[in-house]
This record gives C-alpha cells, sequence and structure tokens, in this order.
C-alpha cells in the first residue's frame, strides 16, 4: 500500500505506520499509548476488520475504504480534549472538497458545487448530498504528559454500508474518485493544519465558527435521540464546548452534550 504523509504533515513532524489489515486503529493505537507512544502518530490502513464507531457500534470498512487514527499527546481537560472531534471534523470535510474538486477538474462534464453537498453532522460526521461518508471517534488515556488523544477518521472510499441508523454512501457512489491513498494524503496535511488552529483549546472559537458555517440541519427542526431519551426542536447553534443547544417547542434552550440527530423527515424516523 502507497500511504504516504504530505508535506505539511511531514513537517510538523507526524510519524506513519501503515498497515495492510488490522482489526481496528483505534485499538491499537490506544495499545501503543499504554506501551509508551506519545504520537503525533498515524496508524492507517484500506482494510480494517474490526472497527469501531461511537456507542460501540461496528464500523464497518471493507478493503478499499480508508481507516486512519492519529495520537496526539496534549495538557488539556478531558472537556477541552473533546472538541478536537470538530478540528477533526472540519480536516475530513477540507480532505473530501479537495478530492471532489479534483475529480471535477479530470472530468469537465461533472457537476460541482464548490464543496456544498459536504455537511458536517453533529457532533461527529461528514454528510456528502445528505448522507453519511465519513465518521470520527474520539478516545483518551490519562497520561504522565497530560491526555492521550486518539481520533479515528473513517471514510468511505469504494463502498458504503447498508440497513445503517443513518443512510449511508461513499465517494465512488457520489462519483469521486479517490484511493483510500490519495485521500489520506490530503487528510494529514488538513489535520496538520486544523490541530494547530485548534491550539491547545485557544483555537476553538475559530474552529467553532467555521464548523457552524458547514453544519448541517442548523436552524432546522431536528429529533436527537440519547439512549430511550428523545429531545426535538430547532437545532440553534453549538456552544463554546461543542454542546448542541436545541431550542424546544416552549422556547426553552436545551445543551445536548451527546446523541443521535436526525433531520427534517428523518426526525420522525429518529424517534421509532
Amino acid at each position: 500500500m502507497n500511504f504516504a504523509l504530505g508535506q505539511r504533515a511531514i513537517s510538523s513532524g507526524t510519524r506513519l505506520e501503515v498497515f495492510d489489515r488490522i482489526e481496528s486503529t483505534n485499538s491499537d493505537a490506544l495499545a501503543r499509548i499504554r506501551a509508551g507512544e506519545r504520537g503525533p502518530l498515524w496508524l492507517v490502513t484500506a482494510h480494517q476488520t474490526a472497527g469501531r464507531g461511537r456507542r460501540h457500534r461496528a464500523w464497518i470498512s471493507p478493503p478499499g475504504n480508508l481507516a486512519a487514527s492519529i495520537i496526539e499527546t496534549v495538557d488539556v481537560p478531558p472537556a477541552v480534549a473533546a472538541t478536537l472531534g470538530f478540528a477533526a471534523a472540519l480536516a475530513l470535510d477540507a480532505a473530501l472538497q479537495r478530492m471532489s474538486m479534483e475529480t471535477m477538474i479530470r472530468h469537465e462534464g461533472l457537476r460541482h458545487d464548490g464543496g456544498k453537498a459536504f455537511a458536517l453532522k453533529w457532533p461527529n460526521d461528514v454528510l456528502f448530498g445528505g448522507d453519511k461518508v465519513a465518521g470520527i471517534l474520539l478516545e483518551t488515556d490519562r497520561v504522565q504528559d497530560g491526555l492521550s488523544v486518539v481520533i479515528g477518521m473513517g471514510v468511505n472510499i469504494v463502498s458504503a454500508p447498508q440497513g445503517t441508523p443513518y443512510p449511508a454512501t461513499s465517494l465512488a457512489a457520489q462519483g469521486v474518485a479517490a484511493s483510500a491513498e490519495d485521500a489520506f494524503t490530503v487528510l494529514s496535511d488538513s489535520w496538520a493544519e486544523f490541530f494547530s488552529l485548534w491550539d491547545s483549546g485557544h483555537g476553538f472559537p475559530k474552529i467553532r465558527d467555521l464548523w457552524l458555517d458547514r453544519a448541517a440541519g442548523l436552524g432546522e427542526p431536528v429529533t436527537i435521540r440519547n439512549g430511550e431519551t428523545l429531545l426535538s426542536g430547532t437545532f440553534e447553534t453549538i456552544d463554546d464546548s461543542g454542546c448542541l443547544i436545541l431550542q424546544a417547542a416552549d422556547g426553552q434552550r436545551l445543551s445536548i452534550a451527546a446523541g443521535d440527530v436526525h433531520f427534517g423527515a428523518m426526525s420522525s424516523a429518529g424517534a421509532v
């Protein structure tokens, strides 16, 4: 596999380890942290056999899709480290927009909307044409040096799972010709850019503004499921800690720290 870091990632001192096949890049990263690894280190593959998403859901990643995890060690509280998910979403969004643009340039007849087909779904997904094309999983481990964070990113390059709680798609299904290797190189540079902007949490106000500019469902009706709890209202914004602010029908503003979001017609589906 010809995975390689981009020049910006190399300049930041990031290292890379590539796997022909692995159960889970996140699980391997956590094991390395417990053995003393502090990063920054990317672990990447185009064939992950036992990936995990949020709430211990299986992340299906057949050969040809991208699974990558980066280890970063930061000296911030866990709540601040959690906002790295928004930096990761922006990094993925920027990388996927670039891949889409490159396809458009190669095939002049392909319709292109300047990246508007991509959107960010709270708290940690990237949508393409309204369906999920990429996801993020953050996991942390307290270490002597501070907090080691694993940011796992998965992209449906050649195929997408069926029968998922939220509809999924792939770059190939949307007409974007890309390989996992090409996508990773772009993503590694994009991550270096947004991790630098995040700046130990000091840059989160800017990250927040950029994320809101790309947010799916902002100002629209949503339903949020968290376990057996369902909340409905209008997606107003995210606050300075990354919580979703929901305006309920009675005018009450609720701060939501976790949950699965469903939009529009999907709102009623989310309540089922």
